[in-house]
């Protein structure tokens, strides 16, 4: 069975200096919602749009500004106007946004729409970094004064055209996650992200097809693009890919513009791979207790 499934990568939308939150979500979801059409038009069944993709990257500071822009899930209105979307479209679309739990309890989440609109459930994030600022000016990565760690494991959502599976920007250095997505079904692992270039570039390729390979399932990796101010943490390199079950490429976006990656999935594919590769088979539980140790 062949997917067609679509990753958005964007710049931060422009909104005037000192906007509000609300002006600056509203610009981000009207930026977005045009590249969404365009995948839905293109024939897109599963979408991915990138971490927190109705505003920027504030956790370079530790402003209570930001708190502003949380939304319930799925009862918030972002959640339910791309439901219509993803109805509209016959697309199951995966909406990474900043998620108000209860007041003052806030989450990395991403909700998951299957095609026929029907809210799926959703992933919070669930490794939290926190980098300071460092004695050179090097803007850090500040989260742990936004989000809390996520709470609800590592589900996977059966949506109409596939099982899938979300881990969040951070995520992807943990190697216990992207297996415990496997062994709960996951065909398709989306990896929403917001990273710059410099020290964890190079990770930026590896990383996750060898995620891909040693658990036999199709990687969606998505980076936004672009330089954001007043914080100029660094170029956002997009680089968004696709990658298959042997960890090879089958789409890649630019690193320096707004861009729909589209690529054909074979889900066939994965009972090939794992059937040479017996990595499941051949596992080893009962010796992996200290993995789970404090």
């Amino acid at each position: 069975m062949i997917v067609k499934c679509g990753l958005i990568q964007a710049i931060n939308a422009e909104y005037p200096e000192g906007a509000s939150t609300e002006v600056i979500k509203e610009a981000n979801i009207l930026k977005h919602i045009e590249m969404i059409r365009e995948a839905g038009e293109k024939g897109v069944q599963i979408l991915c749009l990138q971490e927190i993709f109705f505003g920027p990257y504030f956790c370079a500071e530790q402003n209570k500004q930001w708190y502003d822009m949380v939304e319930k899930i799925p009862e918030g209105p972002t959640t339910q106007r791309l439901a219509k979307l993803a109805k509209e479209y016959n697309m199951v679309i995966i909406i990474p946004i900043y998620e108000e739990d209860l007041p003052g309890i806030y989450y990395n989440t991403a909700a998951v729409i299957d095609a026929d609109g029907t809210y799926l459930g959703k992933y919070r994030k669930n490794h939290i970094p926190h980098v300071p600022t460092t004695e050179d000016g090097t803007k850090g990565f500040l989260e742990k004064f936004y989000f809390r760690p996520g709470n609800l494991g590592y589900p996977v959502f059966k949506t109409k055209y596939a099982t899938i599976g979300v881990y969040i920007c951070y995520d992807r250095h943990f190697p216990e996650g992207a297996r415990a997505l496997a062994l709960n079904g996951a065909e398709i692992v989306f990896n929403p992200s917001a990273t710059v270039a410099g020290l964890s570039e190079y990770l930026w390729k590896l990383e996750q097809p060898a995620h891909a390979v040693a658990n036999g399932y199709f990687i969606g990796a998505i980076n936004r693009v672009g330089t954001e101010a007043p914080w100029d943490i660094g170029h956002f390199y997009g680089s968004s890919y696709f990658c298959d079950p042997r960890g090879e490429f089958l789409a890649e976006g630019s690193r320096d513009k707004d861009e729909l990656v589209i690529a054909d999935l074979d889900l066939n594919k994965i009972k090939e791979v794992r059937e040479v590769w017996q990595f499941f088979r051949d596992r080893r539980p009962e010796t992996y207790g200290s993995l789970t140790e404090q």
